[in-house]
């Protein structure tokens, strides 16, 4: 296979992604949002995940040099439980998921993968890391639409679920016809589940509804 130019780019990022069961759980409570406001630029399902790292637009080599560290990595850490609860906004502009569980071990595996991506030399911009689940942006005009949306997430709390893998994911390549999509350029197993010495209540990642940065 021929390697692609330096010159090409695509964004990229490192998540966390639920289970298919736990995001069905989701989705079927968002059905009386989804129904309501059809005009939200709603993510797709297969598109959600929990960012880690947003590196944004880098060459494509740059972040396939990523893919050997980040295996390494995730062979020796633990899989993470975690559940998904609730939903809010960021500045009436952005609907989002909210995360519980192990929010301890989700920091300490955040700063571990940012690390590696340091010690490959690639610069990205270091937001505070505000576990959460992003599902839908507001079109331009639209200034109620979100916030109607996370009222329907109220009470809501999933089930509690295990992490799998670690997902590098990219987008199409800059200059790809057509709407910009985001695929696992690779997919590492996370090691076994860490052992507790007894029952632990879980964290609830707590977010600004005011968020001055862009979330992802």
């Amino acid at each position: 296979m021929t390697e692609p130019p330096q010159t090409t780019t695509q964004h990229a990022f490192i998540a966390l992604a639920p289970p298919d069961d736990a995001k069905n759980e989701l989705a079927h409570a968002l059905s009386p949002a989804y129904a309501a406001h059809p005009d939200l630029r709603w993510n797709r399902i297969e598109d959600w995940h929990i960012t880690l790292a947003f590196l944004g637009e880098l060459p494509v080599r740059t972040v396939q040099r990523l893919r050997s560290p980040l295996a390494d990595l995730a062979a020796v850490r633990p899989s993470l439980e975690l559940a998904l609860i609730g939903g809010g906004h960021f500045d009436e502009r952005v609907l989002w998921s909210g995360i519980e569980g192990d929010l301890d071990g989700l920091h300490e595996l955040a700063e571990a993968v940012r690390e590696r991506v340091r010690d490959c030399g690639v610069d990205f911009a270091e937001r505070p890391l505000r576990p959460h689940l992003t599902l839908a942006r507001a079109r331009r005009y639209d200034n109620a639409s979100v916030t109607a949306a996370a009222a329907c997430l109220d009470g809501f709390t999933g089930r509690l679920w295990r992490t799998e893998r670690l997902h590098l994911v990219g987008s199409t390549t800059r200059g790809h016809a057509g709407p910009r999509r985001y695929q696992d350029i690779d997919a590492w197993p996370l090691a076994a589940g860490r052992e507790h010495p007894g029952p632990k209540p879980p964290q609830t990642a707590v977010l600004e509804h005011q968020d001055g940065s862009a979330p992802r």
